[in-house]
Order: structure tokens, then C-alpha cells, then sequence
């Protein structure tokens, strides 16, 4: 048989569509699939940085050095950075000064891992400013919540793992009052994150999902939206929570990354503190549950409810980036971490 060269071009063209199908398929699963690197988990010895890189710490000295010293009864050595109580209006210095503590700390191969003082508001005001070769050769856990979400975000798309955790402002007077959640802490600083097992809520979505665990403060996670900061959910696990919002603006910023396609291929959903939710004249008529559900509703994903994590005393710690297995049942939630 003799084929005809239009014949021979269209099983050309046929060929070439098949191999680049196959070869984005198998993009996309080393994409989905890749695992980030996970800093060296921390051993008796090793030293912590304590650095400020949002909001002020006005008379917070108490619990900087009550962080100083509960590192010290692990065996750890801290190092304060230099600017942490520096003063620029609403910040812990200026932008230059909380990105040279914070850098220094990046930059230093004798630190272990980055604890940050406390959150507010600052940290996306320095994120061009950071540079990560260093940090490359000798990565160390950054640990924060709330507007460290910003570099949370940073860290993970520069392919590492960093720890969702309590910040010095945390720490309490009497430590026993928070004791589960300095806990989590340490085990997972040390290598032994914790497994969760959480009550049932109504208005859970039950089914099982997995994949590396991302999020953070939703306020946070908005913000990045459009940003080379922002997280891909695709075949992951995200957290949300946070604090101090009208009902209204959760539902705004879920609509806005709905519509930004933040949840297309997400996995599963968790649901950490919504705290001290603030009352509009106009009330919203739903619980703030449903209207994570209502928003989410096109959506098949489980999503589970009532992760102690967040603006409350008990906060736990969850390793941002490394696979989990959520599993959500009518009757409980679990959520563990895997090797």
C-alpha cells in the first residue's frame, strides 16, 4: 500500500498530539506528587532564631524571654535578632530591619529553625526582599501563624516544608494552660508530628483525601492571590482559619479565589478557628460553617470542621507541606501525617 504524504503528515500530527498528552500526564503527576524537602528535624543542641518580621511587640519582652526559656528546657540555644523590639509605627522596625534579622537567620548555617514573635501584619512587605540561596544549602523549619502565612507561602514554593505552629506572643503565663499545644510543638520540631483525631461536627463533608498540606489565615492566602507567593491546591489538603472578619468578608474572599479557580483541583478542606467574628448591622443569617459550605458547594472535596488551629490558646502544630490522610466520617475526623 501505498500511502499518500496528507496521509502520512495526519499520522504524524496524530503521533506528536498522543506524545505530548502523555508527556503532560506525566508532568502533571510529578507535579501533583513531588514531595517537598523537609529541614532537618531539630536534636539537643541546636539553635533556634527568634525574629519579628510583621507587628510591633510593644511590652512583649515577658514572653520573648519565656519563649528563650522553654527552648532553653529542650536543650536548644536561642538567638533573639537584633531588631525584635525595634519600633517603626505599626511594625517591629522597618521593612529593612525585620528583613536583616529575618535573612541573617536564612542565611546562618548554625540555626536550625526560624521561630517567628508574633504576627499582625508586615511580613508581605518584605517577601521580595528575602533571598533563598542560602537557605537552599542549610533549610531550617520556619515556624508561625497568622500573617506568617505570607512566608509559609514563600517557603513552600520554594519547595520546602515549614511548621504552622504557636509564636512566642502565645505563650501564656501559665504555661499548663496551653500545654497540648506546646506539645504538638515540640514533637513536631522534633520529628514526631502529631496525628489528630477531632470531634464530629454537622455540618462536615464526609470522604477521604490526601496530599501535602497547605493554607494557613484566609485573610493571608487572599492576599496572595495573583502573587508568585500563591499556593497551588492542586491535589492537596488546605487549611483555613481566622479571626477578627465580618461574615461577609469570609464569603467575599472564598468567592474571589472560587473564582480565581483556588479550589479547581484542591483535595480536602480544613477548617481551623474562626475567631471573635465581628457582627455587621446586617446580620449574614448563617452560621459561618454554612457559609464555608455554601461557598464551597460545587465543589465534592471532604471538609472537615473544628481544627484546634488558629487565634485561640489552643493551637495546635501541623507540618505545613508534608502528605497527610484525612479521613472524614460522620461520627469523627482523622487527620494524620505520613512518612
Amino acid at each position: 500500500m501505498i500511502l499518500r504524504p496528507h496521509i502520512i503528515f495526519l499520522y504524524f500530527a496524530i503521533g506528536l498530539v498522543v506524545n505530548v498528552n502523555a508527556q503532560n500526564e506525566t508532568d502533571n503527576s510529578i507535579e501533583m506528587t513531588s514531595e517537598l524537602i523537609q529541614p532537618p528535624y531539630l536534636k539537643v543542641g541546636d539553635t533556634v532564631a527568634i525574629v519579628a518580621p510583621s507587628g510591633i511587640l510593644k511590652n512583649r519582652e515577658r514572653e520573648v524571654q519565656q519563649a528563650v526559656d522553654l527552648l532553653n528546657s529542650w536543650g536548644l540555644h536561642t538567638i533573639v535578632g537584633k531588631h525584635v523590639f525595634s519600633k517603626s509605627d505599626h511594625f517591629a522596625g522597618t521593612d529593612d530591619e525585620r528583613c536583616e534579622d529575618l535573612q541573617n537567620a536564612m542565611d546562618d548555617p548554625k540555626i536550625s529553625a526560624i521561630w517567628c514573635a508574633r504576627g499582625g501584619y508586615g511580613t508581605v512587605r518584605i517577601l521580595e526582599k528575602l533571598d533563598y540561596t542560602k537557605f537552599k544549602d542549610n533549610p531550617k523549619w520556619v515556624i508561625g501563624y497568622s500573617d506568617i502565612t505570607a512566608l509559609h507561602n514563600q517557603v513552600h514554593n520554594e519547595g520546602f516544608q515549614s511548621l504552622h505552629a504557636l509564636m512566642c506572643v502565645s505563650l501564656t503565663k501559665d504555661l499548663s494552660e496551653i500545654e497540648y499545644s506546646i506539645e504538638t510543638f515540640k514533637s513536631a520540631l522534633f520529628g514526631n508530628p502529631t496525628d489528630y483525631t477531632l470531634e464530629s461536627s454537622n455540618y462536615n463533608r464526609t470522604g477521604e483525601a490526601s496530599g501535602p498540606l497547605v493554607g494557613g489565615n484566609l485573610t493571608m492566602l487572599h492576599t496572595m492571590l495573583g502573587s508568585k507567593e500563591s499556593i497551588d491546591t492542586s491535589g492537596k489538603i488546605l487549611f483555613i482559619e481566622e479571626i477578627g472578619e465580618y461574615k461577609y468578608h469570609i464569603d467575599r474572599m472564598l468567592q474571589s479565589m472560587k473564582r480565581a479557580g483556588y479550589f479547581d483541583n484542591c483535595n480536602g478542606l480544613i477548617v481551623g478557628g474562626m475567631s471573635k467574628m465581628r457582627k455587621n448591622t446586617t446580620l449574614w443569617g448563617t452560621s459561618v460553617e454554612q457559609l464555608i459550605l455554601d461557598a464551597l458547594a460545587d465543589y465534592d472535596f471532604p471538609i472537615a470542621f473544628g481544627m484546634p488551629a488558629g487565634h485561640e490558646k489552643k493551637n495546635l502544630a501541623m507540618t505545613f507541606g508534608k502528605k497527610v490522610e484525612l479521613k472524614v466520617s460522620e461520627d469523627k475526623t482523622l487527620f494524620s501525617f505520613k512518612n
